[in-house]
């Protein structure tokens, strides 16, 4: 589908841009980061949450969602959007994922994958059409092509074969894409993202990401990172391979990361993030404070006694109402709305640090914004501009 995607403002000095795009449910402005909800909710908020924290796109898991509720569920309940009473935007991710993660319980072929249930050990089997038809049940605006994520100590050989497999899967994939949705009187498909993969190899980067930059898929995300390969190279290879994309498409880095890698990833040409840390790290005490520049671990007994807020610069709902020690409380006694207003706080922190970024872009100051975020980093944290 075309998704009328148009860069408003870049830096003169960095590959940052920053652009809009509609899918059939709303427009998108990036730098924009993606909430996830693999289960098909993010975790301990409801859609008004979400809504409120100025959440536009959020993430569902194609093989979670395959075995529970599974996929006639879906299409009798009509599909995430409905069964979540969510209106904007769902991005599916295809499975690809799990064959790094769930090594244990899954069989690799040239035809797909097939998994064993950690649930009950059904078969699911998983072809690069599979997941597409999974994807379209369960009515996401965006889908993922299936890719082969090889584990970042690989072999070259072992890599090259996971990347062209990756190529193979996407053309298989956009081939089987079918769904459509009616927007007015015009019919329009499910918008299709392929995924760079190589590893921190540059040549292979490039080569990879030139071979899928001759197809129509609608947008291009860089995956394969965040799997155990240093910072400074995963910097390098997201600025090499954004550098590669087709600059009138999206851009999503895939499972990263941190506020850091959020404001290098878009330094670097990136338009779309998702990563579980915010509503993960949240429901254990990881908090990100200070424009999400530090991080602090609320178990912390320093904190019992204390009434004022986590982050007395925050403006979210959490640090609005309630006192660090009566949170600390909640979270030492498993309180379960403590996993709610922990949440909202981290998802606070990330949708604000990328709301900073999109006005500084439209400002034309993302320079001067990068150098006085970074200023109130610890000098000795990996990445950090000179």
């Amino acid at each position: 589908m075309d998704l009328n995607f148009e860069v408003t403002a870049t830096c003169s000095t960095t590959a940052a841009r920053a652009a809009r795009f509609r899918t059939t449910r709303n427009e998108l402005m990036t730098p924009q980061f993606m909430p996830v909800g693999t289960l098909g909710s993010v975790k301990a908020l409801d859609s008004l949450d979400l809504e409120r924290l100025g959440a536009t796109i959020i993430l569902g898991n194609t093989y979670h969602l395959a075995l529970r509720p599974g996929v006639p569920t879906l299409e009798a309940l009509g599909g995430l959007h409905t069964m979540a009473a969510w209106s904007r935007s769902i991005l599916t991710d295809s499975g690809g994922f799990q064959i790094l993660s769930l090594t244990g319980l899954r069989k690799l072929t040239e035809a797909g994958v097939k998994f064993r249930s950690h649930i009950d050990g059904a078969l699911l089997d998983l072809t690069p059409e599979r997941s597409v038809e999974i994807q379209a049940a369960i009515g996401s605006d965006i889908a993922m092509v299936l890719d082969h994520l090889a584990p970042s100590d690989s072999s070259r050989e072992v890599i090259v074969e996971a990347m062209e497999r990756t190529t193979r899967w996407a053309l298989r994939s956009l081939a089987a894409r079918t769904r459509i949705d009616q927007t007015g009187a015009q019919a329009v498909a499910q918008a299709l993202f392929a995924i760079v993969q190589g590893g921190v190899d540059l040549d292979l980067r490039t080569r990879h990401a030139q071979e899928l930059a001759d197809h129509p898929f609608d947008g291009y995300a860089v995956g394969g990172l965040a799997v155990g390969e240093s910072i400074p190279q995963m910097y390098d290879t997201v600025g090499h391979t954004a550098a590669l994309l087709p600059k009138d498409k999206p851009r999503y880095l895939m499972g990263v990361g941190t506020p850091q890698d959020l404001v290098e990833g878009v330094a670097r040409g990136i338009d779309l993030f998702d990563c579980v840390m915010p509503t993960r790290n949240a429901r254990k005490g990881g908090l990100f404070v200070n424009r999400g520049r530090e991080k602090l671990n609320l178990n912390n007994a320093r904190f019992r006694n204390q009434r004022a807020p986590l982050d007395e610069a925050c403006l979210c709902y959490t640090c609005r109402t309630y006192g660090a020690g009566y949170l600390r409380h909640l979270l030492v006694s498993k309180e379960l709305i403590v996993y709610r207003l922990l949440s909202i706080h981290n998802l606070h922190i990330y949708l604000d640090l990328m709301r900073e970024m999109r006005e500084a872009l439209a400002e034309k100051r993302f320079a001067a914004f990068r150098r006085a975020w970074w200023s109130g980093v610890e000098a000795a944290l990996p990445g950090r501009p000179d």
